[in-house]
């Protein structure tokens, strides 16, 4: 297949093209900060035991604002509308998954601060 006919496909919507990778890039992130926060908001419960819930929080908060602010990078920068190709849809639909991270890890966050202070209460 030839350059000029494989910028055709793309530009109608066969394969994976520029449109939709930073879409994909920021679900990705997303999903993955959501991951992150799940793991770290149990960490602070105490239902795992290992890890540490801290920076499972901030890494959830690092990675879903990343992919918040790919995602409305990507709804600012993509020309066309819904339905085009260019990975509208999915930038709208990641951004609430990279706000939910950061809800999560800012919950494991308040969680395991707490759970340090009854620590050192019953130590002392």
């Amino acid at each position: 297949m030839s350059a000029s006919a494989a910028l055709m496909v793309a530009a109608e919507g066969g394969i994976i093209g520029d449109g939709r990778t930073g879409a994909n890039l920021a679900l990705g992130a997303g999903l993955l900060g959501l991951v992150i926060g799940r793991l770290a908001l149990a960490r602070a419960g105490g239902r795992t035991g290992t890890g540490n819930a801290r920076t499972g929080g901030v890494s959830a908060i690092a990675v879903g604002t990343a992919g918040t602010v790919l995602a409305v990078l990507h709804l600012v920068t993509a020309g066309g509308g819904p339905g085009t190709g260019n990975g509208l849809v999915g930038a709208v639909v990641a951004i609430p998954l990279g706000l939910g991270a950061l809800l999560l890890g800012r919950r494991a966050l308040t969680r395991s601060r707490r759970a340090g202070r009854s620590a050192d209460r019953m130590t002392t």
